[in-house]
């Protein structure tokens, strides 16, 4: 279907010569030589794209652009312009114009704003398409699934989102926990307040206490002012406590403080400061092994995890993942993509040890080095044709036989490597009890990292 453009200019010669440029390149244009006629006849054809002069007797422009976005917040305005000025475009970029071009312009110019518009106006209805194609089922942001697994996760958000209960989100690095977390906030009622996000993992020790907390001035070397910590910068809106479980064991007393009391102090002050926030908090260790090995209290867990949320890997909903390459394919601006069938299989067999956000460098990098819109097995990187290439068994025994034994040994080891050494992941892995495993561990005398 062609993309529809109305243009807009009261200069006659000028419109022309655009409706030509325009049809030439495969689009149906309508044309208006006023702004009250050009808003009639957006009314009667909504147009993907509208381009309008700036200076024109009656309505200009500017006032075109603001009604257009009164009616249909979406449509994207091109706004020309002769005099090329700072304050002109800014003064339209502000009111809502996606871009603009200054006359005299060349074709060239004109064609690539033109496509960059539409492709962008692609990619919006894209991702409507799919939020409508996955249902009520991903209507969190951009958290795309429609397996049973994910089901079960959106039903939780549902159910939990309103809430002020503290959620411990878990899962493998790249399953998309800080996307959830967002999500949750972003439809609770606390979506108006802020949303603060801090990696436990990634601060400094010595500073890490102060990020969350916050500091009076002169607390330590180089406190040459007070700050204010995250905990305080989310006061009537939602903490994200990234990678939680990576937290220096001397601070959990004080986080656990600031769960119990909802309330902080500051480093070097006395005085405690009452805090409204709500603690979404996610992690990717075995906290049941941490707890164990002494380096996780079991008291702030149970506070962190009053709801626990666990996220599927993405090799258990293998069915959602041609949704997710038509996402990311749009998502890059190649709406267009197809995928042929044994490609499609390839990508659907493959195991994902780094989840979603492998999957999304992998999309990225096939759309870079494609050399067609449609993307075949061969255009696939190494390990995926290796992988076809190796055929359907999962094993290849000997044919001198085998022991069982060792073979169900080699297996637990190599799905506890799989899986970092993460024994509740290997066990969701092998599909069995997280206690089987264990036995098994023991069983074989499997030695494990850092015992």
């Amino acid at each position: 279907m062609k993309a529809k453009i109305l243009v807009i200019d009261d200069d006659t010669s000028l419109r022309r010569v655009l409706e030509y440029n325009l049809e030439q390149e495969g689009y149906e244009v309508k044309s208006a030589s006023s702004g009250e006629e050009g808003l009639t006849l957006f009314e009667q054809c909504r147009p993907n794209l509208v381009i309008t002069d700036m200076k024109m007797p009656g309505m200009s422009g500017l006032m075109v652009l603001k009604a257009i976005k009164e009616r249909s917040p979406e449509t994207l305005v091109i706004i020309i312009t002769a005099f090329g000025t700072v304050d002109v475009a800014v003064e339209a970029m502000k009111a809502g114009a996606y871009d603009y071009i200054t006359k005299p312009f060349n074709r060239d110019a004109l064609r690539l704003t033109v496509k960059k518009a539409l492709q962008f106006c692609g990619l919006a209805e894209e991702n409507k398409r799919l939020k409508s194609e996955l249902s009520d089922k991903a209507d969190f942001r951009t958290i795309i699934g429609a397996s049973r697994e994910m089901e079960k996760v959106f039903e939780v958000i549902r159910k939990v989102a309103d809430t002020d209960a503290a959620i411990l989100i878990t899962g493998e690095s790249g399953t998309g926990k800080e996307l959830v977390a967002h999500s949750i906030h972003s439809h609770s009622s606390r979506r108006n307040g802020p949303f603060v996000t801090i990696n436990c993992a990634a601060i400094p020790r010595e500073l890490l206490e102060s990020e969350l907390f916050g500091h009076t001035k002169g607390a330590f070397t180089g406190a040459i002012k007070e700050k204010k910590g995250k905990f305080q910068l989310a006061d009537g809106g939602t903490i994200f406590l990234d990678e939680v479980g990576e937290l220096l064991l001397e601070l959990q007393p004080k986080l656990l403080r600031a769960l119990q009391e909802k309330e902080v102090e500051p480093v070097g002050s006395t005085k405690v400061e009452k805090l409204d926030v709500r603690v979404i908090s996610a992690t990717n260790l075995d906290i049941d092994r941490a707890i164990a090995e002494g380096t996780f209290r079991e008291d702030l867990y149970y506070r962190l995890s009053v709801i626990p949320l666990q996220l599927p890997p993405l090799r258990q909903r293998p069915e959602d993942i041609p949704l997710l390459l038509r996402y990311f394919a749009a998502k890059h601006g190649c709406e267009k993509i197809t995928f042929e069938k044994d490609a499609l299989e390839a990508l659907t067999r493959y195991p994902w040890p780094g989840n979603v956000r492998e999957l999304e460098n992998t999309v990225e990098r096939m759309l870079i080095m494609r050399e067609s819109d449609t993307i075949r097995a061969s255009d696939l990187p190494d390990k995926f044709r290796e992988q076809r290439n190796q055929g359907s068994a999962v094993v290849k025994l000997p044919d001198e036989g085998y022991s069982l034994e060792q073979l169900e040994r080699e297996i637990v080891v190599e799905a506890l490597e799989r899986n970092a050494w993460n024994q509740t992941a290997a066990a969701r892995f092998l599909k069995i009890p997280r206690h089987t495993l264990i036995y098994r561990i023991e069983k074989y005398n499997i030695a494990l990292p850092g015992k």
